[in-house]
């Protein structure tokens, strides 16, 4: 039988795997919105095709995240990695085939399955890796930081890469990238226990209704931003998702074998650690959204100057890894998930009171809700995956990514659904008017502050929760816990 790792050191290979699948999904993102133009021209694509060209990845991501989740947890985390990873390297060199927007749609699709069987699992394993704490946050620390290294270096990378080689090869790297994860995993994390797994059958009715709900509530807020909330299409897919849920719950209750038995997302820790990943999913997505419009199309700076004007951002993003292990040490898990959410709150509170004020307030914002969101994406995670039985850390996992994807789709939806309605006339006009310029300044407050106040209920739903259950001394379910 492996020893259990008693240092980052001793798992080296195992990390250096995990750190690689969280590296890809950062790094992929980054890279591709740089090319969009560049694969805009070369394939004769649309605005709204390129859009599919990373919406088809995001909702496929999204939507599978959960079944995956099932999946690995019932036939193995470490396979279901190794497979995605696999797919994942294909759907990369089969890039180098795609010659029309249809074909590119089609392979980002593909990719995003191969997320969806992976990026779960690499919190997932993390976790199973070390049994304690104070490793596991060392851990997931590193291998984000990692992760957003990627996301900061691949504008960069990418525009560089443009000046010299076809957009394919941006795409290409996914593969390298993809072989050094399955060679981490493979050498360093052992095959999962049988004994270890969940053994009911798959919900199947479950996961489809699941996946409905989840894909269905992707795709809405890209409805209402560009429909408005006046059109009939982003409602009707509200209404879909709305009932595709409320089905997957009658299934889930009802089912000999649910997908996901609805008890445990009840845990103080489990609910609680998705509310705080849903909130800072609202905020980072909803306050990006607006400081970009209004950097370039309110203040009229040039991308360029606007991807320096988020460096504070990116700044704190790949530092804020330096205090989460002392705050950790000094406050708790559940305190620490509260505190750095709070911080999050705070931040789109600030940018609401004082986004007219100059850019010295908004640096100020999106620092404190980049800070917070640095911290609670580790300790929130963690706290559901403490929350949860051993057999079903992987659709834990899940649950915490499909949390934060929600959040942020809607955070971009309230956001560009106001501004549909205040803002009269063209946005991307080169000059607004005055009154046109006093109606998106008004829009962006109405937003922010829409967005603090969801924010804001959900952080203090999920410390509350928390208190109560600490309070009443009920345990914290630990790797090893049954059903209730």
């Amino acid at each position: 039988m492996r020893r259990t790792p008693q240092s980052l050191r001793e798992a080296w290979m195992a990390l250096t795997g995990l750190s690689a699948v969280f590296l890809f999904e950062m790094l992929d993102n980054s890279i591709l919105t740089v090319a969009l133009p560049t694969i805009g021209r070369d394939l004769h694509a649309s605005t709204a095709t390129l859009q599919w060209v990373t919406g088809a990845y995001a909702v496929v991501f999204g939507g599978l995240m959960l079944v995956s989740g099932a999946v690995a947890d019932r036939y193995g985390r470490r396979r279901v990695m190794l497979a995605g990873l696999t797919l994942l390297g294909a759907a990369s060199l089969a890039t180098a085939l795609v010659t029309t927007a249809p074909q590119l749609i089609a392979v980002r699709g593909v990719m995003g399955v191969a997320a969806a069987m992976t990026t779960p699992g690499s919190l997932a394993l993390t976790f199973r890796l070390f049994d304690t704490d104070a490793l596991r946050v060392r851990a997931t620390t590193l291998i984000s930081t990692v992760g957003l290294v990627g996301l900061a270096v691949g504008p960069t990378v990418g525009g560089a890469a443009l000046a010299v080689a076809p957009w394919q090869a941006l795409l290409l790297v996914n593969a390298p990238v993809a072989l050094l994860a399955a060679a981490g995993v493979r050498a360093g994390i052992a095959a999962d226990d049988p004994a270890g797994l969940h053994r009911a059958p798959v919900d199947v009715p479950g996961g489809a209704l699941g996946t409905a709900a989840i894909v269905l509530a992707l795709v809405t807020p890209t409805l209402f931003v560009h429909d408005g909330a006046g059109g009939w299409a982003p409602w009707t897919a509200t209404g879909a998702a709305l009932a595709a849920a409320a089905l997957f719950v009658v299934r889930e209750r009802t089912a000999r074998h649910p997908l996901l038995d609805l008890r445990l997302v009840a845990r103080p820790l489990v609910s609680s650690g998705l509310a705080y990943k849903g909130a800072a999913g609202v905020a980072m997505a909803g306050l990006g959204y607006m400081v970009t419009l209004q950097l370039q199309l309110d203040w009229g700076w040039t991308p360029a100057q606007a991807a320096l004007g988020l460096l504070p951002q990116v700044a704190v993003l790949l530092a804020g890894g330096l205090v989460i292990n002392p705050l950790v040490r000094r406050a708790g898990l559940e305190r620490t998930a509260w505190l750095s959410a709070a911080a999050v709150v705070a931040g789109l509170a600030v940018y609401a009171a004082t986004h007219r004020n100059g850019y010295g307030w908004v640096a100020a914002a999106l620092v404190l809700v980049s800070a917070g969101l640095r911290v609670v994406g580790v300790v929130a995670g963690l706290n559901v995956m403490r929350g949860l039985p051993a057999e079903r850390t992987t659709i834990g996992a899940a649950l915490a990514d499909t949390a934060t994807e929600v959040g942020s789709g809607t955070g971009v939806a309230v956001a560009g659904t106001l501004l549909t309605a205040l803002f009269t006339g063209d946005i991307t006009a080169t000059h607004w008017s005055p009154s046109q310029t006093a109606q998106f300044q008004d829009a962006v407050t109405a937003a922010a502050l829409t967005l603090t106040v969801v924010a804001a209920t959900l952080v203090t739903w999920a410390a509350v929760r928390t208190h109560r259950a600490t309070r009443t001394a009920m345990p914290a379910a630990s790797v090893g816990t049954t059903y209730p």
